[in-house]
C-alpha cells in the first residue's frame, strides 16, 4: 500500500513538474512573439513626417570699398528677392528604443531632432557695381549666408516647428496604443507614459 501511495505521489509530482515546464515555455514563447510583434509594428510606423512652409525675404545688399583713403569710394549694391520652401521633418527610423521582455516595457531612449531644410530661390534686381569694386563669389556667398540665417529665424518664430511637433506626437500615439493594447508599458527617459495626454510632454 505504501509503495502504491508513494508511486502515486511521484507520478503526480512528475506531472506537475512537466506542466510547469510546459507553461513556462508557453509563456516565454508568447512573450517572445509579443516582443517581435512590437518591434515589427514600431518599424512599420517609423517614417519621415514632414511639415512644409513657404517664406519670402527681400534683402538690400550694399558694399563699399575705400580707394586711396576715405575720399574716394567704390560701391556696389543689389536688391535680392528670396522665395524659400522650408521643410521640418522627423525621421522616426532614428528613434533609439529598447524592448525589455522581463518587465514588458518598451523604453524610448531618445527621439531625433527636427531636420529643417531651406530651399531658397534667389532673384537679383538692380545690381550695380563700380568698376573697381565688382561683384564676386564672396559677395554672393555672403548674401546667401545672411538671408539663410534670417529665414531660419523666421522659421523658428513661426508655427511650422510647432505643427511638426504635433504631427510627431500623433505618430508616437501609435506606439502607446500598441503597447497598451498588449499589456506592455511605454516609457520615455525613465518616465512611464500612462495616457495619450502624457505624450504631450515629450520633447525631442
Amino acid at each position: 500500500m505504501r509503495k502504491f501511495v508513494a508511486g502515486v505521489l511521484i507520478t503526480l509530482a512528475a506531472v506537475f513538474i512537466i506542466r510547469s515546464c510546459n507553461d513556462g515555455k508557453e509563456d516565454k514563447s508568447i512573450l517572445e512573439e509579443n516582443s517581435m510583434l512590437i518591434q515589427q509594428e514600431i518599424a512599420n510606423v517609423s517614417k519621415l513626417i514632414v511639415t512644409e512652409g513657404h517664406f519670402a525675404e527681400v534683402y538690400n545688399y550694399k558694399d563699399s570699398k575705400e580707394l586711396f583713403g576715405p575720399l574716394l569710394r567704390a560701391e556696389k549694391k543689389a536688391l535680392v528677392v528670396v522665395n524659400a520652401d522650408v521643410t521640418v521633418a522627423y525621421d522616426l527610423s532614428k528613434i533609439d528604443f529598447e524592448i525589455h521582455e522581463a518587465t514588458k516595457t518598451v523604453k524610448i531612449k531618445s527621439i531625433p531632432e527636427a531636420e529643417i531644410k531651406l530651399n531658397p530661390d534667389f532673384e537679383y534686381y538692380d545690381v550695380t557695381a563700380d568698376y573697381l569694386n565688382q561683384f564676386d563669389a564672396a559677395d554672393y556667398n555672403k548674401i546667401k549666408k545672411t538671408v539663410s540665417a534670417s529665414l531660419m529665424k523666421k522659421v523658428e518664430a513661426s508655427a511650422l516647428r510647432g505643427n511638426a511637433e504635433n504631427r510627431l506626437i500623433s505618430e508616437l500615439q501609435k506606439f502607446y496604443i500598441l503597447t497598451n493594447s498588449m499589456g506592455w508599458s511605454l516609457t520615455y527617459q525613465e518616465q512611464t507614459i500612462e495616457s495619450l495626454e502624457g505624450l504631450q510632454f515629450i520633447k525631442p
